[in-house]
């Protein structure tokens, strides 16, 4: 009979253990891919990537017990070789080879050239490739982000007493209203892909008071933008028992500050590698929505358009205008049109055409929505009606207004569109490993 115990697997080998093992040189081993093979006849350069970079190794006939010619790039091997401290070496060392053993081969070439510094392709032929194209320095390093984004968001509400929730993304009733949902037949009833979160974040607000979730939505949105997904990662979180919607903002402050300094601090090479500007934040301007609108005209010479909501271009000026004048890369709008707001958003008492409600800009580019939500039963039951919904249709949502809410609002960040401003891409798709729009639905 056999037992695990937990210890028997193989350790994981990283860069930061072979610059660790140049300081008592000797025998190292490890695995990985090899990256790129630049034979010379008498000696061969093997670039090894392993799972935070890519190092120097160095092949003679003399030394290695194999033949170079067992090797391919691209085919999975575990090595053998003395580790020495090579300055002109990628990592400052290098590896003399010994030993291999080669755990699999490729069967085809690369459909893209993955080991030549930048990726030269266009966006479609990047994203038809993807599983390949991931594999290229500058598309490794770009996809730390995220993690990194989704852990200072998870910590920083941990610290806050936010509790970490998962809900159902099959639904009954979808949380936006209106057209923009993927229906699916569930067992002969009508279902949903969920657009949020939003009505089971609401539920456990009354159950844990403060709750956050890191998921994918969905929206059946014909839009074929470059800020424009139809499944992307939302980072939502909802909190009881608040004072105004300037609590949600200052919590959202909290946590960019907290995650952007987690950046600069441990992600240093991936910043340096692709160049990240990262933004400062000491503390973000707030402006309402009609204010922002009237300043866009004033100093641009730009006419309102939609007086309901803000375009593309009134966010990158607006952008540009807080840029300028406070040097700032966010901007928070405040009190949007209740035109323009779901069915849950709370009015104004003082004047009901807005909402308790905001939008946070960065670097010219909506990444969050939220606001205060109706926690009375009779007017939120008044609200939908006047959103001509019908109110038997959220039958499940509203008896959390029936058995009592606490005043209460969150909000929404788009994890990718975030992403997006702080590389810098001209695209969301950069941003996103295996993005879903109305055109792609592989790999």
């Amino acid at each position: 009979m056999q037992f695990t115990t937990g210890q028997g697997h193989e350790k994981v080998c990283t860069m930061k253990d072979l610059s660790a093992a140049v300081k008592s040189g000797g025998e190292v081993s490890f695995h990985g891919s090899v990256h790129k093979i630049r034979d010379m006849g008498d000696v061969a350069f093997v670039l090894v990537r392993i799972i935070d970079g890519v190092f120097q190794c160095v092949y003679t006939p003399q030394k290695a017990n194999f033949n170079i010619k067992v090797l391919k790039e691209e085919c999975c091997v575990k090595f053998s070789g003395i580790i020495s401290e090579e300055p002109r070496a990628p990592g400052g060392f290098e590896v003399s080879l010994t030993d291999v053993c080669v755990l699999s081969s490729p069967h085809a070439v690369m459909p893209v050239s993955i080991n030549k510094g930048k990726l030269k392709v266009n966006l479609d032929t990047e994203l038809n490739y993807r599983p390949a194209a991931l594999r290229a320095g500058v598309m490794r390093a770009k996809f730390p982000p995220p993690p990194p984004l989704v852990r200072g968001f998870r910590d920083y509400l941990h610290l806050q007493g936010f509790t970490e929730i998962h809900t159902p993304k099959l639904v009954a009733a979808a949380a936006e209203g209106g057209a923009n949902v993927f229906k699916m037949d569930y067992f002969g009833k009508k279902a949903f892909l969920a657009q949020s979160p939003q009505f089971y974040k609401q539920t456990m607000v009354g159950v844990f008071e403060r709750v956050f979730e890191v998921g994918p939505v969905f929206r059946a949105e014909k839009h074929s933008t470059a800020r424009h997904l139809n499944e992307y990662t939302s980072l939502d979180f909802e909190m009881g028992y608040i004072s105004g919607f300037e609590d949600l903002m200052e919590v959202e402050t909290g946590f960019l500050k907290y995650t952007l300094e987690l950046l600069k601090n441990e992600y240093k090479s991936e910043i340096e590698l692709l160049n990240i500007d990262i933004p400062k934040i000491d503390k973000i301007p707030c402006v309402t929505f009609a204010e922002a609108k009237e300043m866009v005209c004033a100093e641009y010479d730009r006419p309102i358009k939609d007086p309901n909501d803000l375009e593309p271009e009134e966010e990158q000026l607006i952008g540009k205008l807080f840029l300028e004048k406070h040097k700032s890369d966010f901007v928070f709008i405040t009190h949007f049109p209740s035109k323009k707001r779901p069915f849950y958003t709370m009015d104004d008492p003082q004047n009901t055409k807005v909402t308790l409600s905001f939008d946070l800009l960065f670097r010219g580019m909506e990444i969050t929505t939220g606001g205060q939500r109706i926690h009375d039963y009779s007017q939120q039951v008044e609200k939908i009606k006047a959103k001509g919904l019908n109110p038997e249709d959220f039958e499940s949502y509203l008896m959390i207004h029936k058995i009592g809410m606490p005043p209460h609002g969150g909000l929404g960040i788009g994890l990718e569109r975030l992403c997006m401003r702080l590389l810098g891409d001209d695209n969301v798709r950069h941003s996103t490993l295996f993005p879903r729009d109305i055109n792609r639905l592989e790999p």
